[in-house]
């Protein structure tokens, strides 16, 4: 058994360790999304956006971090280009990391998990800055 699937008897939790396989990723995935579609902010975009999809969009986002944090490549794809036409600013990004970075603290720990902060910080700084360049430009991005 891998050790971060023991509980902590005296504390009801799974022993946090990094983010290592695909099991991770998906714990990951599934803790952020289950909150993000709560949160009053950002919930109801992701909601109103993905509707019955959830499925269908939990196994790209599996496949993109699995790609990005451990090098192994299934996420063939763009992810901004979904994003482009969303009634999404800057609150809803700062929502989003700070969603993401709880979610990582509660779950792991350790350099890849430090590097998902930091990669979902970067992600969410090239969002807003490509949207605010569409924004300005009143381009239409390419696909």
């Amino acid at each position: 058994m891998d050790h971060r699937e023991l509980n902590n008897p005296a504390e009801g939790k799974r022993t946090k360790g990094d983010i290592t396989t695909i099991e991770d990723i998906r714990l990951l995935v599934d803790t952020f999304y289950g909150r993000a579609r709560l949160d009053t902010l950002v919930g109801p975009i992701f909601n109103e956006t993905i509707q019955d999809r959830w499925p269908e969009h939990l196994a790209k986002l599996y496949n993109f971090w699995q790609t990005v944090l451990l090098g192994e490549h299934t996420y063939y794809g763009s992810p901004f280009m979904p994003h482009s036409k969303l009634p999404i600013a800057k609150p809803h990004f700062e929502r989003w990391v700070q969603l993401f970075h709880a979610t990582l603290e509660e779950l792991f720990t350790g350099p890849k998990a430090d590097e998902a902060k930091q990669r979902a910080v970067l992600m969410a700084e090239m969002f807003q800055y490509k949207l605010s360049s569409i924004a300005q430009d009143g381009t239409v991005p390419i696909r």
